[in-house]
């Protein structure tokens, strides 16, 4: 593959709803420009850019991926990205490093809730974008219903620029709205020039006003001439088009199927022709050392920029590292700087890729993607540069885990080998945690969704060769007590020669000023010498780690040794623990021991017409709502839940919002259980005893 100027190259990130065909698209992308040989199918799990074997076994993308190909003078790097949303984060780096995007609507039912989001991300990342109307083959297939719904929504920027033509219902060919040409399409996707049907024309004028209109405004002199009712001539139509797109006034709709090939080579001449290339992508802004900030323009002149927006973790090959170059080039077996680990990189080979297929090159310049692998410190989200000039460009803000699971091996011992496995998959996916819980004794696992975690469990298995199986996660309870006691703890043991003796009497309080232990000492007159007033206070440390209820640890407890007494051969330090092991046990049987329930701080944003359902869902989970507001996609309900019931709210938001709504939450404190709570903790806690 030659070398391509930035002028030369587009980066096009496929977006839309699971199944909405954006693989599929690829591959006709992919055969049209001759980069493969043969069309693969979904279905048949031999598609270029689904080649996980989970990918393969769900027949639906679960990671983004990249293949460049060739086409008419110019590159098109496809990055083709995932459509459920447990897997937003990959569709996040997609969008990061594309210069416009191609948004997948179905031709019998418009626009779903996947390409909804999709569009909102674009928008939000100021990435143009234009829409492919696929299906076209499909029986019940509406262009006419599908475009108008989508122009009622988005406005009169949404403008098709390809419109089927159709024989008793059944698309065979393809108008080409800006030329004023028609073809018709064979059984193979190939089109051959028609003379243009009649009755196209009034449509064809209706919409090339409308893209004049949006021509007009990317200039004044051109929207003088606009005005004036005279033509364009095909430069300046060209440049307003292009003004447009880039600035989001126009968003093209081009129709096809990208499973019977019909529309996709037309597709890639308005690609080649239309959309902004890398070198003419707005510069992005970098961050120096000292804090400051730099424009980076895409220029092959300047010094090195370049991005790792994904790793992919292959336990035979070693991390491969997928990356843009922003500024400069890139070339093998050299060293650069990694601004964000600060620290020199070796590069090995470098290469292109055609999905799993590696195209070894000998340098990646700016505007392009390239990949390399075994890379010793560099991760996704960090920044390779020359030392001329050390930056670091804007960094992916990846969605925040919200569903937690407990994972585990299926064979005893094999933990190691379960974290070893995930530590490497985080650098492949940076939208899941995992911590060892010391207190509840599980390895907790937190992502996006219950299918993310499920494929995280399965390339646990095919990369890693370990088994493991998730279930639920432990609610890491407290509890306290409500009331001041005063109780005696006394050790008390002979058993020839020095025995065991310590005596202590202590004042156990509620203390709502801190979680932690608070102990003081009030001893008069040497009752309890002050060398064990350390015992005591260890003794109360070890116990409170666990309360006499459900064996959660104890907090906001205040402990005062007040008295007690002591015997010159026989106290020691360990009879004064184990003394104050036995006044705590006795104080919290006297003080009214509770259970104490974590309560999460939680912000819900969801479309508004379903506020009433979300509301009412809070309501069946205790939950109180301290304020309602609104942003882009409807309401924002800020809430305080308890965590013990927000176990499955991924899901079930999720489910009620067809996929739209999303939420944040994090721990806010403790509080008192309901009667009914605690029996239930109380009571699993002794039969997990038993």
């Amino acid at each position: 593959m030659e070398k391509y100027s930035a002028d030369k190259i587009r980066n096009i990130a496929l977006l839309g709803h699971q199944g909405s065909g954006k693989t599929s698209l690829a591959e006709a992308m992919l055969y049209c420009t001759k980069a493969i040989d043969r069309l693969g199918r979904t279905a048949d799990g031999n598609t270029t850019l689904d080649f996980e074997p989970e990918e393969i076994k769900r027949g639906s993308s679960i990671s983004a991926a990249v293949a460049s190909c060739e086409y008419k003078g110019s590159k098109i790097n496809i990055i083709d990205t995932p459509g459920d949303f447990d897997f937003l984060g990959e569709e996040m780096s997609g969008i990061r490093i594309a210069d416009s995007g191609i948004v997948m609507i179905s031709a019998k039912g418009g626009t779903s809730v996947g390409s909804q989001k999709a569009i909102r991300l674009l928008n939000s990342k100021n990435v143009p974008f234009l829409f492919f109307v696929n299906r076209m083959d499909e029986p019940n297939a509406d262009f006419e219903a599908v475009t108008q719904r989508m122009m009622d929504r988005y406005g009169p920027s949404v403008i098709p620029l390809s419109l089927p033509i159709l024989e008793n219902g059944q698309m065979t060919g393809i108008v080409d709205v800006m030329n004023r040409k028609a073809f018709k399409l064979d059984k193979s996707g190939k089109s051959e020039e028609i003379p243009l049907p009649e009755e196209y024309n009034d449509r064809i004028d209706d919409l090339q006003d409308q893209v004049n209109q949006v021509v007009a405004e990317a200039d004044d002199a051109l929207m003088e001439k606009y005005f004036a009712g005279e033509k364009f001539t095909e430069d300046e139509f060209r440049h307003g088009v292009h003004a447009g797109f880039r600035e989001g006034k126009l968003h093209p709709i081009y129709c096809g199927s990208a499973y019977a090939n019909w529309g996709v080579d037309f597709l890639l001449n308005c690609i080649a022709k239309d959309t902004p290339p890398a070198g003419k992508k707005p510069t992005l802004i970098g961050t120096l050392p000292d804090g400051s900030e730099q424009e980076v323009a895409c220029k092959l002149e300047d010094p090195l920029a370049a991005f790792i927006f994904k790793t992919i973790a292959d336990p035979f090959v070693g991390k491969i590292s997928i990356f843009k170059v922003n500024a400069g080039s890139i070339k093998a077996n050299s060293t650069v700087y990694n601004a964000t680990q600060e620290k020199d990189e070796k590069i090995g080979n470098l290469f292109f890729l055609l999905g799993k297929k590696q195209i070894p090159v000998d340098e990646v310049c700016a505007g392009d993607i390239g990949a390399t692998a075994k890379l010793a410190i560099s991760q996704t989200n960090d920044t390779l540069c020359d030392k001329a000039r050390i930056l670091e460009m804007p960094k992916i803000k990846f969605p925040s885990p919200c569903l937690s699971k407990a994972i585990k091996p299926e064979k005893k011992g094999e933990e190691d080998k379960i974290m070893g496995g995930l530590q490497k998959l985080m650098d492949e996916d940076r939208c899941f945690t995992v911590e060892n819980n010391a207190e509840t004794k599980q390895m907790v696992i937190s992502g996006l969704g219950e299918v993310q975690l499920k494929v995280l469990v399965t390339k646990l298995k095919n990369k890693f060769k370990v088994d493991a199986v998730l279930e639920d996660a432990k609610v890491p309870y407290r509890e306290t007590i409500r009331k001041k006691v005063k109780v005696q703890g006394k050790h008390k043991k002979q058993s020839g020669g020095h025995g065991q003796y310590g005596d202590v009497w202590i004042e156990f309080e509620p203390n709502y000023d801190t979680e932690d232990l608070v102990f003081e000492e009030k001893v008069f007159g040497g009752a309890v010498p002050k060398n064990y007033f350390p015992a005591v206070e260890k003794g109360l440390q070890e116990s409170i780690e666990k309360g006499i209820l459900a064996g959660y640890p104890v907090v906001n407890l205040k402990a005062t040794l007040v008295d007690g007494s002591y015997h010159d051969v026989d106290s020691n330090e360990q009879s004064f623990k184990m003394a104050a092991h036995l006044a705590f046990k006795a104080g919290m049987e006297q003080a009214d021991s509770i259970i104490l329930e974590p309560i999460s701080s939680v912000e819900i944003h969801g479309p508004e017409e379903k506020q009433g359902d979300l509301l009412g869902d809070l309501n069946k989970r205790r939950g109180r709502v301290m304020g309602i507001g609104a942003d882009d996609l409807g309401c924002v309900i800020n809430a305080e839940v308890p965590t013990s019931e927000m176990g499955d709210y991924a899901t079930d938001l999720k489910a009620m919002t067809q996929g739209l709504g999303w939420f944040a939450m994090e721990h806010a404190r403790y509080e008192p259980a309901p009667a009914d709570v605690s029996a239930k903790v109380i009571a699993e806690a002794k039969a997990n005893e038993a």
